[in-house]
């Protein structure tokens, strides 16, 4: 039996178990949580979360990519979340690896150099504050302020926040624009 079927054989067991479900597909806390796939964080616990309260979104080491990016703008624009919680966690295999080892160890082992970025980091709280800045500046969500950013103890299960000063606002990225426009050469219309 493999892993995959073990986990069907769980599903129907549970599932015959379980009354019919009417959840509505926008999450009742109108949040989108973006995570690591680490198996050891089960955020449904770590966070008192029960099933269509909010968006749980995982890849390896709870990177803000732009795949996250799309379906953050998904979840905000058509599915009513207004605020994004970003939960990285210690001892994550991110830290274990390189980028350039492990693009040279797929590039062996494949023949091709991955075109995806690997985004493996050392410092952890830097890495959720860049998280949280990627968030802040993406042009395609609708509240970029509505971000906070948290480490995980998989030790002691506590979060601790990381506090990232500064604004990602769309005045923000007005002005932005306004001062680029500013410094750009007039051009004239010839009359």
């Amino acid at each position: 039996m493999t892993a995959t079927d073990d986990l069907v054989d769980r599903n129907r067991t549970w599932s015959a178990a379980q009354a019919p479900s009417d959840l509505p597909i926008q999450p009742r806390l109108h949040v989108a949580i973006v995570t690591c796939m680490d198996s050891r964080l089960d955020l449904f616990d770590v966070l008192g979360l029960a099933p269509g309260e909010a968006h749980v979104l995982r890849n390896a080491g709870g990177v803000v990519t732009d795949d996250v990016v799309r379906s953050l703008a998904i979840s905000q624009r058509k599915l009513g979340t207004r605020e994004v919680v970003l939960v990285h966690h210690t001892d994550c295999g991110m830290q274990k690896i390189t980028d350039d080892g492990f693009r040279a160890e797929l590039q062996a082992d494949s023949g091709v150099s991955p075109s995806f970025a690997i985004e493996t980091f050392t410092d952890l709280e830097a890495d959720v504050a860049q998280s949280v800045r990627r968030v802040r500046r993406s042009p395609f969500l609708l509240f970029p302020d509505a971000v906070r950013g948290f480490v995980h103890d998989v030790a002691t299960h506590e979060l601790r926040e990381v506090v990232v000063p500064g604004r990602g606002d769309r005045r923000e990225r007005d002005l932005d624009r306004e001062r680029q426009r500013a410094l750009s050469p007039v051009r004239l219309a010839v009359s």
